[in-house]
């Protein structure tokens, strides 16, 4: 039994429905039941998850709703349960003379505390062991193209400030997208003491963030129009650096820690959706960068 499809994946193909198809319509499906759902898919990954059985329990309830509005006879449970095909061919086009046993065909499972920690974290939708790992399946256009808010803090931003083209923060900015990056201080301590850490010469880090604020300031700010300038907003901080984190339009957070005696590019990377309001890890995450940025010094 284990080697059985979940249903959904059973249904999808059924329906011949990939990635991109299955989104379309699960936002139909979303704004009739709350307009607010719209968008509210899961991330590829998150969908590669879904397809793979890789989920102890079932998604959040806002998404179990929309599944089984999707698939009507189905609750959520089932659509994640692995079943021979058949079965779910004939539930889906019973043979003649055959009733559709809808919710009886299958036992629901209880729900333990693994399923419970699972749903409360299911903000997590994706998890890479590199930040080179994450940017070679995540590059940063695919990322901020269509953003219409960026904030960002860290050490030198290189995932914004050398992996994203000047022109490319320029159009955001004309745009209307409005952007805060927030650089650690390249002439504080806490720099100092990070290049330490990861055994560079004293001023390498410096050297590379102050690249990075002045091409911002020079390259991006300093030619946009006024009124563009006004939505790029540049800060420095001098803290003890634990975490590089990215919120892009207040739904998607990349989050990166800093470890001891490694480069940031060979520690992990995270990549939160919002769920909820006040439960999960983004609204932990983003309070963090919110904090920071009430601290900062602007430039």
């Amino acid at each position: 039994m284990t080697d059985e499809p979940v249903a959904l994946k059973i249904l999808l193909r059924e329906r011949h429905w990939k990635y991109s198809t299955f989104c379309a319509e699960y936002d139909k499906v979303a704004k009739t039941l709350d307009p607010g759902l719209t968008g509210s898919w899961p991330s590829r990954a998150q969908f590669q998850r879904w397809l793979a059985g890789g989920l102890r329990g079932v998604p959040y309830p806002d998404a179990c709703r929309v599944l089984e509005a999707m698939f009507p006879g189905w609750k959520a449970e089932q659509l994640f349960t692995r079943y021979p095909e058949q079965e779910v061919n004939r539930r889906v086009r019973p043979e003649a003379g055959e009733p559709d046993r809808g919710h009886a065909a299958a036992t629901e499972p209880a729900v333990g505390a693994d399923d419970l920690v699972t749903d409360r974290y299911s903000d997590v939708i994706a998890v890479y062991a590199s930040r080179s790992e994450f940017t070679a399946e995540m590059p940063a256009h695919t990322l901020f193209d269509h953003a219409t808010s960026i904030r960002a803090c860290g050490l030198s931003l290189n995932l914004l400030c050398q992996q994203y083209a000047d022109h490319s923060l320029r159009r955001l900015a004309e745009s209307g997208t409005s952007m805060q990056f927030l650089f650690l201080d390249p002439d504080g301590n806490a720099i100092r003491d990070r290049e330490n850490e990861e055994n560079y010469q004293q001023g390498t880090l410096s050297h590379l963030t102050r690249i990075n604020v002045r091409s911002v300031q020079d390259r991006v700010r300093a030619v946009l129009t006024d009124e563009a300038s006004t939505r790029l907003e540049i800060a420095i901080y001098d803290e003890t650096i634990r975490f590089n984190i990215v919120v892009i339009d207040e739904q998607m957070a990349i989050v990166q820690p800093y470890l001891p005696g490694l480069r940031g590019i060979d520690s992990p990377t995270f990549v939160l959706q919002r769920r909820w309001e006040n439960r999960g890890l983004f609204p932990v995450f983003d309070a963090v960068i919110s904090s920071l940025w009430t601290r900062a010094r602007k430039i």
